[in-house]
């Protein structure tokens, strides 16, 4: 039976609408790289590709945290992947948040751990309970870093408190199992209520410690970006600024929902670094913000290359 017209359309012009995002999400990346660039090429300090890389490791090491809080997720939903496959599932799966949609992280995700002991439906609750943990933590810490050190701020802790409040809220046990019972998966699969009792508050305490590390990491990885800039900037003396400003630009570019937090993303580290860090100036914090992409974008090819060609080798 051939297929309705109707939803032939229909497919041509969604898979048209994705790739009209993806192309322009690469123009304005490139028009703020060009730019970056320029800007760059006016001054007399250069780039220390020794700096970029312990700024990639740094990265790895921020998005490791989260991979073992994603592998202690589904054991206590139940799933019995072994450490080994759930962090290369999730690096490589971290490449789907650059396609319209977000949606291909779950694909990746849940696809690279199927197998005998894994329920895809819970599989996919796992992600998204891990993703809103790692947002949640992130918004919370953002919150007090503003309240404790940038009391004059007032709309950067109410911004970072409404982040919370629509990535916090879903992460409590009660809630989460609540939202998964409206979501329907309940009903296909009654069985998996009895699983989601798995996500107690010990695993939420579990998580949001895994995320702060992994915070702390991600704001260092920053740090070393601007070092690779020639930025004059102390790690210790101003690491909460870092995790700061890199918190709430990561959750403003998720909440977006724009492939990869793109533009969103850049926008936002660039100015709260200038408006928490003054002494930067204005072209330091644009440069690194746009560099800080290209950083977390090939420390992750790099990893899920290697991931996958050991998977490849393993089979």
């Amino acid at each position: 039976m051939s297929d309705d017209p109707s939803k032939r359309r229909r497919r041509w012009l969604l898979a048209a609408v994705k790739l009209l995002v993806v192309v322009m999400v690469i123009w304005f990346i490139r028009g703020m790289v060009v730019q970056s660039w320029d800007d760059l090429c006016k001054h007399t300090f250069h780039v220390d590709y020794a700096w970029l890389a312990a700024s990639g490791g740094l990265y790895l090491l921020g998005t490791l945290f989260c991979g073992l809080f994603w592998h202690r997720t589904l054991r206590a939903l139940g799933q019995n992947v072994g450490l080994g496959t759930a962090l290369r599932a999730f690096f490589i799966g971290h490449l789907g948040k650059y396609v319209p949609g977000k949606a291909m992280v779950v694909v990746l995700r849940a696809g690279m751990i199927r197998g005998p002991g894994v329920e895809a439906s819970l599989a996919v609750v796992s992600i998204f309970f891990e993703t809103l943990t790692m947002m949640s933590v992130g918004s919370l810490l953002a919150a007090g870093i503003v309240v404790v050190w940038f009391r004059d701020q007032p709309l950067l802790f109410w911004a970072a408190l409404a982040m919370l409040a629509v990535a916090g809220l879903p992460t409590l046990p009660p809630v989460f199992r609540r939202l998964v019972r409206v979501a329907g998966l309940g009903k296909l699969k009654p069985e998996m209520l009895e699983n989601l009792d798995g996500l107690g508050y010990g695993v939420v305490l579990v998580g949001w410690c895994l995320n702060v590390f992994g915070w702390i990491a991600l704001g260092a990885s920053y740090w070393a970006v601007l070092r690779a800039l020639g930025a004059e900037c102390d790690l210790m003396g101003q690491l909460h600024v870092y995790v700061a400003v890199v918190s709430l630009a990561t959750v403003a570019g998720f909440i977006s929902f724009v492939p990869g937090g793109a533009i969103v993303r850049e926008a936002t580290l660039a100015k709260l670094t200038q408006l928490m860090m003054p002494s930067l100036g204005t072209t330091i914090p644009l440069i690194g913000s746009v560099l800080l992409r290209l950083v977390w974008l090939a420390a992750e090819l790099i990893a899920s290359s290697a991931l996958w060609w050991r998977k490849r080798d393993e089979e």
